[in-house]
């Protein structure tokens, strides 16, 4: 439970200009990520041929219905938004799955900061366009709409809006961590009270509970929850800043 249930333990501290600087297991699982993701990048896009390769057909296959998803959830006047959609996904996948390779690293998606700070980086994009559209006074009478009584439940929702997307990611991970390591602990009790009538010391050391199980778990928290989350919070990444930014002829209109 340690490292998860208690947060990301702090694995260096140093001072900086005089500041007290922590680095965490989320921070080190953060920097792997943008690193893997970064040689990915620079290795799939390389040597690209008219000829295509079959690495490089999966890969435009790949970018193609990237390209389609933003452009039917936002509109083909958002497709300049789909290289940030894919960096937000690939990270959060990354980001999930990233525990299952090292007791050091964690997922940085079970750390709150993490999808926080994703959150309200759409929620900060949302405002932009909606104030670069409609201006800023324009923005603000937004909220008195339809009603001016409604202006309190309108920013209500507004502040809401960050909360339930980094609360929904970061607790479907967190949550998956925690409950099979709760359960990977209750198999190793269960093994050895299974095999303490048997004298040999080694036969009864053997955690035989444990083998098979806590990958399927693995399987369905890890990475199907992994792919489920960040294709969700992508999706409301969409749909949130796609209304901010109509297409031409409505704004106009």
């Amino acid at each position: 439970m340690d490292g998860i249930g208690n947060g990301p333990r702090i694995l260096l501290e140093f001072k900086l200009f005089g500041l007290n600087v922590s680095i965490t297991q989320t921070v080190l699982s953060s920097f792997v990520v943008m690193v893997v993701l970064l040689i990915l990048s620079w290795r799939l896009g390389k040597g690209l041929q008219k000829r295509p390769t079959r690495r490089q057909v999966l890969v435009e296959k790949g970018v193609s219905i990237l390209y389609n998803l933003v452009e039917d959830t936002m509109g083909k006047h958002n497709s300049h938004f789909t290289p940030f959609i894919g960096a937000l996904f690939c990270s959060s996948v990354l980001g999930s799955l990233i525990s299952m390779f090292g007791g050091v690293l964690r997922s940085s998606t079970a750390d709150l900061s993490t999808t926080l700070t994703w959150a309200l980086i759409v929620t900060v994009m949302v405002w932009y366009h909606n104030i670069k559209r409609n201006g800023f006074f324009g923005w603000l009478k937004g909220f008195a709409e339809p009603v001016a009584v409604m202006t309190p439940m309108n920013i209500m929702s507004e502040i809401a809006q960050p909360i339930s997307m980094s609360f929904r990611h970061f607790g479907n991970i967190a949550g998956g961590s925690v409950l099979t390591t709760m359960i990977y602990g209750a198999l190793a009790a269960g093994s050895s009270l299974l095999l303490s009538w048997i004298p040999n010391e080694i036969i009864r050391s053997i955690p035989i509970l444990q083998v098979g199980i806590p990958a399927f778990l693995s399987i369905y928290f890890d990475l199907f929850t992994g792919f489920i989350q960040a294709l969700v919070f992508c999706m409301l990444t969409m749909v949130y800043v796609g209304a901010a930014c109509p297409p031409p002829e409505e704004t106009a209109a």
